[in-house]
């Protein structure tokens, strides 16, 4: 499994950026997928995530109605809209996938269930 993510950069307040995460090596229709984050010394914070069917989401009170998470299956790459970014969004952020059926329970933004992660792409968000 590789998972492998691109798009982070420099935005103002109020702007906007799309994450990529290419995967590879799983298929979508059985893994769940999620996008989280990580300032540096603090514990990384879940963000996002979609079931493996794609018809369950879920997203962290910080972000909920600012960001959205899909997937485009023929290209084998999930997506982090991000829309109205703040400072506090400042962060590393990663894509990870579990064949668990995380995203549909309690532990769906939570570090534990997934095994597969990318390497990280970062975004800052500053005047």
């Amino acid at each position: 499994v590789q998972l492998v993510e691109t798009g982070g950069g420099l935005v103002q307040p109020g702007g906007s950026l799309r994450l990529s995460c290419e995967v590879s090596g799983f298929t979508f229709g059985d893994w769940n997928v999620a996008w989280f984050r990580q300032v540096s010394g603090r514990k990384r914070e879940g963000v996002a995530c979609m079931s493996e069917t794609g018809d369950s989401m879920k997203y962290a009170d910080s972000v909920f109605g600012r960001f959205t998470i899909s997937k485009d299956t023929d290209k084998d790459t999930i997506y982090l809209q991000m829309n109205k970014l703040e400072p506090e969004d400042t962060a590393v952020y990663y894509c990870a996938a579990t064949i668990a059926p995380a995203c549909g329970g309690p532990w769906a933004l939570v570090e534990g269930p997934y095994g597969d992660w990318g390497q990280g792409t970062q975004v800052t968000v500053s005047a």
